[in-house]
């Protein structure tokens, strides 16, 4: 159920929330979501959606990816992803860490790469004009 509200709310055609609203709420643009969990996705068979001990279906890939940037982007507690996600303490933690790790691997050539004296020095200097002292 709390997959189909999230469907509902952010992703259906006619969905409660706009694109705006979206951006506001994670951070980022609903296509840079979609492209974020395609990827995870491919990468990490944590974001498959699998089936309980119980035999029903657990958090979808969406569900999962959604707490994860809403802990970071939001700061939002684990137990607020319990109560609006039914997704308990331990699960929001294997989430975030397994979407960050996740994260790091397909995206570090891409995005990340070590800083050089030219980047410190740019740094430094945006500080300085704030007041921090080196």
């Amino acid at each position: 159920m709390t997959h189909a509200n999230l469907m509902n709310n952010y992703f259906n055609p006619n969905s409660v929330y706009t694109k705006e609203n979206f951006k506001r709420h994670f951070r980022m643009r609903r296509y840079v979501f979609q492209r974020l969990l395609r990827d995870v996705q491919q990468v990490n068979p944590y974001f498959q959606q699998k089936q309980d001990k119980a035999g029903r279906p657990g958090f979808s890939p969406h569900q999962k990816v959604i707490v994860a940037l809403g802990m970071m982007a939001n700061g939002s507690l684990t137990y607020s992803m319990d109560e609006t996600h039914g997704m308990s303490e331990s699960t929001c933690l294997d989430t975030l860490e397994q979407l960050c790790d996740t994260i790091v691997h397909v995206y570090k050539d891409e995005y990340l790469c070590e800083s050089n004296q030219e980047d410190l020095n740019r740094l430094l200097h945006k500080l300085e004009t704030v007041g921090f002292q080196a």
